[in-house]
This record gives C-alpha cells, sequence and structure tokens, in this order.
C-alpha cells in the first residue's frame, strides 16, 4: 500500500536535474518552473516538457493538482505515466501542515523499520490532528494490514477514499484484504477500480486476470 516516499522523491529530483543539464532538452541556466508553469506544462504537447512537468510537480504540488496529474497516467509517454504514478505519491504525502509532515515521516520511519506499534502511534496522531489529510488514513491502514487487523485496515482505506477517491494504493490494498478473507469477488470490484484510477500498476493485467478467473471458479462466492 505504501511505496519508499523518500526514494521516490531522491529519484524525481534526479531526473528534473537530468533535464535541466546540457542536452537533457532545458538549458542550465532556464529558472526551474513555477507551480503554475508546471500544470500549464502538463498538456505540452513535447513529451519531455510534460515529463519536467510532472517531476516538478512532485516537489511543488499540491493536493488540488492531484486530478491533473493523474490525467498524466493515461499519457501517451510511459516516462510520463511513471513520473505520474510516483509524483502523485509524493503530492499526497504532504499534509500542508509541517508539523503532521514531521509526524507523518517518523510514522514512515517507524514502519520502514519494523517498529509498527510505534508507527501506529504516530499515525493515530496524525489522523487525529489533521482528519482531513488522506494519506495519514492510508498509511495507517498499511500498518493495520502489516499487523493482520483486516478490519481496521478496511475502514482506513474507505477513510482515505472519502478523502482522496483518485487514491489507488486504497483500493489496490482493499482488494488484497479481501482476497486474504476469502472473498474474490469484493477482490475483485476493488481492483478493477484500482486500476481505473491508475491503469499502470505492475502486474495489473495479471492480478486482474487471477482474481476475475477466482470469481469464475466460486461462482462469485466467498472463497
Amino acid at each position: 500500500m505504501a511505496p519508499a516516499i523518500t526514494s521516490l522523491g531522491r529519484w524525481l529530483r534526479l531526473f528534473t536535474l537530468c533535464l535541466l543539464l546540457p542536452g537533457g532538452g532545458a538549458t542550465a541556466a532556464a529558472p526551474p518552473m513555477t507551480r503554475q508553469q508546471a500544470l500549464q506544462a502538463l498538456s505540452h504537447p513535447q513529451a519531455l516538457q510534460r515529463q519536467a512537468a510532472v517531476a516538478r510537480l512532485a516537489d511543488l504540488g499540491q493536493m488540488a493538482d492531484s486530478r491533473r496529474v493523474a490525467e498524466r497516467l493515461r499519457d501517451e509517454d510511459a516516462d510520463v505515466r511513471r513520473l505520474a504514478g510516483s509524483a502523485l505519491w509524493m503530492i499526497w504525502s504532504r499534509s500542508g501542515d509541517k508539523a503532521i509532515d514531521r509526524l507523518f515521516e517518523r510514522g514512515m520511519r517507524q514502519m520502514g523499520e519494523g517498529e509498527l506499534d510505534a508507527a501506529l502511534a504516530s499515525f493515530d496522531r496524525v489522523v487525529r490532528l489533521k482528519p482531513a489529510f488522506a494519506e495519514g488514513w492510508n498509511k495507517r491502514a498499511t500498518v493495520h494490514f502489516m499487523l493482520g487487523d483486516d478490519e481496521a485496515s478496511l475502514h482506513d482505506c474507505r477513510e482515505t477514499l472519502k478523502r482522496n477517491p483518485l487514491h489507488f494504493g486504497a483500493l489496490s490494498g482493499m482488494a488484497h484484504i479481501h482476497l486474504r478473507r476469502g472473498d474474490a469477488e469484493l477482490a475483485l470490484q476493488a481492483y478493477t477500480r484500482a486500476l481505473q484510477a491508475n491503469p499502470n500498476l505492475e502486474d495489473g493485467p495479471e492480478m486482474l486476470e487471477l482474481l476475475e478467473d477466482a470469481v469464475r471458479r466460486h461462482g462469485g462466492q466467498r472463497t
């Protein structure tokens, strides 16, 4: 449910730097795009410009920009599509409140180090202090899943989607929970929605085919 946000950020910044180097599609002296310029460049006819725009929004984008960036998940250029998926995770992980962001990052570190109880406590505080922050709910859902509390994880996935209907990570997570609980039909429904939100999910077609086969074999009933 949760990629390594830090590594995504480093990769996107490196990508942007490469675009600004001589021969990379821009001049070294060119100032970086503003947020508004990046939003405008999302529909630029040149793929390199769209790539640079998405990478820039990974650093500057706000939650209100998510839908525009998500449109690039269906871009004709594969690099734009890949960058858009990574950029969305970066945008979603910024709450707009520095104190909340620090607490969120602490929870991420704790989760990455396997300190799940501590991570759960951190994300509990994030959700309590800023309930409008969808990614706080999603990361708490991830910790609940890792702790084996499927019901709590499903609850937090639903809360995530109330605040961010585009959240393909929460939808994919719900599919895995339903599958673990033996409900192939609900898993298929959730994963279909995840692919509708982001058709570039890793192993997406294969996972969809497996779920469809499971539903056919079990007649849409719980496995």
